[in-house]
Order: C-alpha cells, then structure tokens, then sequence
C-alpha cells in the first residue's frame, strides 16, 4: 500500500521529501562511505550536521545570541524534572495545569520544593486555557509553567500568561516551530521533537543563558545539568546524532516552505477546514472552548462511543490512522502537524461528511 494519511500524535508524520532525501543518503552520506547511523560524533562530517542544524534553528525562531540551544536525550518528561533541579533557587515555583503533561510537570517539581498550582482547567476536563492576565504568583517563585499547547486535549495559549517578571518556562513539544514566536518572552523553551521536527529521541531546548549555571539542586545528576550540556554543545555524551540528522533537514524543509509565517498560515487554513465542518456537523463536535483551539491536535466526539469506534475503524480501513483518542479521554483526535498535506484535511473532512450521511 502507499503511504496513509497519518494522524498520529505523536511520533508523527515526517515531510515526504525529507524522507525519501535520508533514504538517498542513508547508506552513504555525502561521500562519506557510510550512514549517518554509523558516524563518530566527534566527526568531522556530525560536526557539520550538528552546527548546521542550530544554525538553521536560530534562524527561523530568531533565537537571540545570549540563549543556548541544546539538543538532548531523555524525552520532554525528562526536562520535568530538570527544570526545577536547574531553576529551583527559592524552592518554590508556580505551575498553570492545563492538561495531563502540566501537570505531571508539577507532580514531578513536587519532589523538589513547593509547586504552586496559580491556575488550572482540571474542573472541565481541561477543554479550555485560564485567564492567566492576574494570577496570584508568589513573590519569591523561581519560574512560571505551561505547557503550550495541550496535545491531549487540543488547547493553545493564544496569549502567554503574565508572569509578573517571574521567569517564563514552556513545553512546547507539540506546537513547535508551528508559527512564530518571541523567544525573548520565555526564560526557558523545551520539547520533544518527535511531533512536528523528528524522529522520537530528542529534545531541543531553549535557555537563557542566565539561567545556565553550577547553582544547581544538590543531588542533581550530572547529565541533567543544562550547564553540563551546554558547555559541551550538547556533546557531553554521544547524542541522538540521526534524530538530530533529520530535525536538521526539517529546518531546511521549513525555510524552503517559507519559515514561520508560512507554517502558521498554512497550519491555519489546515485548521480552520476542520473546524469548519465540526461546527456545522450535526453527528461531529468539537470539545474544546473556540477561542482556546490549537492548530495541531483537533480532539472530536461524537458522544456514542460504540459510534466513536466505528468511526476509528472505518477511517483506518479507509487509509487514515491513528485518529482514535488518548486514553484518557476517549473519541478522535486529528493531529494536524506542519508535515500534514492540507489535501490530508480535505479529505479526512470528506469521510467524515460521508459517514455522517450513512450513520445519521
């Protein structure tokens, strides 16, 4: 069979042509005589790729010369606790709890000091953002916490939180690079690749370099010292070198595309025609709060679950996967990344139209 339309979460779907070029090189990168796979990081030829790759990343977010840019291992999880091993000075942060990942982030910071819960949309299912203009911050709390874009439940901050000068972190794993953003609005930037950049195995992080010091929590394992990171350039230990690879070729993918605002135009209109017909649909609806939509992870219902897994089963069978939705919340969930083809959209709104007509 060819290639389905792919609307998994998470690992996800990669851009076409970045994939068939990783095939071409795959047995012999540049003249080389062997596969990326296969490279020393110490080489010559990784040294490149490695470089290549922040630079282009500068690039399209526009990142500011006193922020680092590291490439590390261990999952977005693994940051929850690095954060507040690196940050926590005062032993106390708050945390806005807006979806499963926030807040197993601010279980995890539990462990460290005191996280303070200043907001949170558990009490509806976590199906919109809180007003985050006027929380009641305490004074001495190390950083403030979000997570972006809630790949669970399909919400995005449109308006980052004001911090009240506390130090702003974000996990944006499942909203990065989908549009432009201030990088100098955040102390600290993070999140796992796997959804819209690359393969699982690497995340990239963001951090003001104020923020990079020895002053850590004691008991803080080495490897977890973003100081330790970044005064290697991320070559403390052999890093993920073929996931780093592939996010390199994304970058370029996404310059070639036209950067940022292309992406947020693009991933708009993807959007929108999804959105669209879920607020028209008689059988279909969306679950989350209009104004807090992200523009990546479209979660829908048709509030039948036996319906619901109809649904799942025939579109598969009709060559879309993975819509079913997270366990913890049941339904279907459309994840639109940037490598998702607009004609992807079109016609999973096509099916969804005719399945609608025969189960009506």
């Amino acid at each position: 069979m060819g290639r389905v339309y792919n609307f998994s979460a998470g690992p996800a779907v990669l851009p076409e042509e970045v994939l068939k070029e990783a095939a071409e090189e795959m047995l012999d990168y540049q003249g080389t005589g062997m596969s990326v796979m296969e490279m020393s990081h110490r080489s010559k030829a990784f040294d490149g790729i490695i470089k290549d790759a922040e630079k282009d990343i500068r690039e399209l977010m526009n990142i500011p010369d006193n922020y680092k840019v590291l490439f590390l291992q261990g999952g977005a999880s693994q940051q929850f606790s690095a954060v507040p091993m690196n940050l926590m000075k005062n032993k106390k942060a708050a945390y806005i709890v807006t979806g499963q990942w926030a807040k197993k982030a601010y279980q995890e910071a539990q462990r460290y000091g005191e996280a303070v819960a200043v907001a949170s949309s558990a009490d509806k299912t976590f199906s919109y953002i809180p007003d985050c203009s006027d929380l009641d911050i305490p004074e001495d709390a190390d950083y403030v916490y979000i997570c972006e874009n809630n790949t669970i439940y399909g919400t995005k901050y449109k308006t980052l939180p004001n911090t009240k000068g506390h130090t702003l972190v974000a996990d944006v794993s499942s909203c990065f690079l989908s549009e432009p953003i201030d990088v100098t609005r955040y102390g600290v930037i993070y999140g796992g690749v796997q959804k819209n950049i690359g393969p699982a195995g690497v995340v990239i992080a963001i951090i003001r370099e104020d923020l990079i010091s020895d002053d850590v929590l004691e008991g803080t394992p080495t490897m977890l010292k973003w100081k330790t990171q970044a005064d290697a350039d991320s070559l403390y230990n052999t890093p993920p070198c073929y996931g780093i690879y592939i996010c390199g070729k994304v970058f370029k993918w996404i310059k070639k595309m036209g950067g940022l605002e292309a992406m947020k135009a693009l991933n708009e209109k993807k959007a929108k025609i999804l959105y669209d017909y879920l607020d028209e649909s008689k059988l279909f609806k969306g679950t989350v709060v209009p104004k807090d939509r992200s523009l990546m992870n479209v979660p829908f219902v048709t509030g039948d679950d036996e319906l619901d897994k109809k649904f799942v089963a025939e579109a598969k069978a009709a060559g879309f996967e993975n819509l079913k939705g997270h366990r913890t919340v049941g339904g279907m969930r459309a994840s639109i990344y940037n490598a998702m083809p607009i004609e992807g959209v079109e016609k999973l709104v096509e099916f969804m139209k005719k399945f609608e007509a025969e189960n009506a």
